[in-house]
């Protein structure tokens, strides 16, 4: 019998310490099917800074660094221009690259850093209990915000990904989202051609990723899948939101 499903090398044999319904994990595997389809994990470094995924070097099999909170994006350019052979990723929650890390994140797309990073979008601060985040939406309840975010008083949420769109050293930005089987795919593909932008040495390319948080949301995996549907890509639409890669997108499709 032909097998069609396996566990990708890139991932160690270690249980996941995420919530249940959290998209990390799904989004760890995607990674790692990559890393191993593009024959890349022995060059391959992550860098995770402070957050949910800080412990993201239990799972990956590859070289990982660690990043203080938002300098992610900082610690992958100093790897990446000492080692320039290696192709290095960082994996950053909404809570560290849209608010103490956005300056850096800004001035890595505008220099045209050859990195790649994985921006996890779920709306709240997870891993210090769900507080408001930039990224949290109008109406959205948190633990800073128990009647809903206010625009008035909070302001609006920070779209850091067409933020980024602008500098001209970013060369592929996509928003993405893992809540259903199709959106999963699709996410897969995103990231795969933002690390071949990197193996190109084309320049800075980022996947937003929008994700569940159902323990700090207050919702079952469920309805926080279908969360994101409803409230969360009506604020942060899908979609590719700036390509210059120059990939021809039927190849990609076939890829």
């Amino acid at each position: 019998m032909k097998q069609v499903f396996h566990k990708p090398k890139s991932l160690k044999p270690a249980i996941y310490h995420y919530c249940p319904g959290c998209g990390h994990s799904i989004i760890h595997r995607l990674v790692a099917e990559v890393i191993d389809e593009l024959g890349i994990q022995e060059k391959t470094v992550g860098v995770p800074p402070a957050g949910c995924a800080v412990l993201a070097y239990n799972y990956f099999d590859v070289d990982m660094g660690e990043a203080p909170h938002g300098r992610a994006v900082a610690v992958a350019t100093g790897i990446k221009r000492v080692l320039p052979d290696r192709v290095v990723f960082t994996y950053q929650g909404d809570g560290d690259i849209a608010a103490i890390g956005t300056g850096g994140a800004v001035h890595a797309a505008n220099r045209g850093e050859k990195i790649t990073v994985l921006f996890i979008n779920n709306g709240v601060y997870g891993m210090t209990g769900g507080q408001m985040a930039p990224t949290t939406v109008a109406g959205m309840n948190s633990t800073t915000t128990p009647g809903g975010r206010d625009v008035a008083r909070d302001g609006y949420p920070l779209d850091l990904t067409q933020m980024l769109a602008v500098a001209g050293g970013s060369v592929y930005l996509e928003r993405v989202a893992v809540n259903s089987p199709k959106n999963i795919k699709k996410a897969k593909k995103a990231i795969k051609k933002a690390f071949q932008a990197q193996l190109d040495g084309l320049g800075f390319s980022l996947v937003e990723i929008l994700s569940t948080c159902p323990t700090n949301w207050k919702m079952s995996p469920i309805k926080a899948m279908e969360y994101i549907d409803q409230s969360m890509s009506k604020v942060f639409p899908l979609g590719v939101i700036k390509d210059k890669t120059g990939y021809d997108e039927k190849q990609g499709e076939e890829s």
